[in-house]
């Protein structure tokens, strides 16, 4: 098996998939967090290639993306099969790209340093500049609202609820996304977390001023 040939045809895969999504879970998207995750993988010396294929399938298997996610794994698993990619690669790939995800905050922590810095990498791109856009862009596609004052942020959520439960994009902030930098796994991912995590509290000042006519 040649990695680099693998991850050349995963990439050319992923993106023909994933071009045209438009919930922000695009092949932009992808490409940004595989750079993040290679990036923190070579600070922290950890499986490069595992952290790279994971980067680049992990939401192939999202339920947003595929409907079902037990579905999504089984396409994974047969991609990298026809790459001849070994079975205990796999396995490790797979554990990660079932287990990162936020799903209301109810997830149970990586074990592995590839699938802690992968998912620090997705984390990483859900906040920040990038990750107010990608907010407003998955709330518009769901049909949910900007703002409602009336509609608090939800506390506690199963992944039911998160999933499909009524919410706002400014209620999402509160609901994930602030609470990424808390959640990051690396010493680098803390690092890129802190500036994205202000400027996301400074955008929210500036909205409730906007928002309340006040200057």
């Amino acid at each position: 098996m040649n990695e680099n040939y693998v991850i050349q045809n995963t990439q050319l895969y992923v993106k023909n998939i994933l071009e045209s999504e438009g919930s922000g879970h695009d092949w932009f998207h992808i490409e940004r967090v595989t750079k993040t995750a290679v990036t923190i993988a070579e600070k922290e010396n950890a499986n490069l290639f595992v952290c790279e294929l994971a980067a680049l399938l992990h939401d192939i298997a999202d339920e947003k993306i595929c409907g079902d996610e037990q579905k999504g794994l089984g396409i994974v698993r047969e991609w990298l099969s026809l790459q001849e990619v070994p079975e205990n690669t796999i396995d490790h790939v797979l554990q990660i790209i079932s287990k990162m995800s936020f799903k209301g905050g109810n997830n149970l922590p990586l074990k592995s340093l590839e699938g802690k810095i992968v998912q620090d990498a997705d984390r990483l791109d859900a906040i920040g500049a990038i990750g107010i856009a990608r907010c407003f862009v998955y709330s518009g596609a769901k049909g949910q609202l900007i703002y409602d004052p009336a509609l608090k942020p939800r506390a506690e959520m199963t992944n039911e609820e998160y999933r499909k439960g009524k919410s706002t994009a400014v209620n999402h902030f509160y609901e994930k996304l602030l609470k990424l930098k808390g959640l990051m796994n690396t010493k680098e991912g803390k690092r890129l977390a802190d500036e994205r995590h202000l400027f996301m509290e400074n955008f929210l000042k500036q909205f409730y001023k906007e928002w309340n006519g006040t200057q």
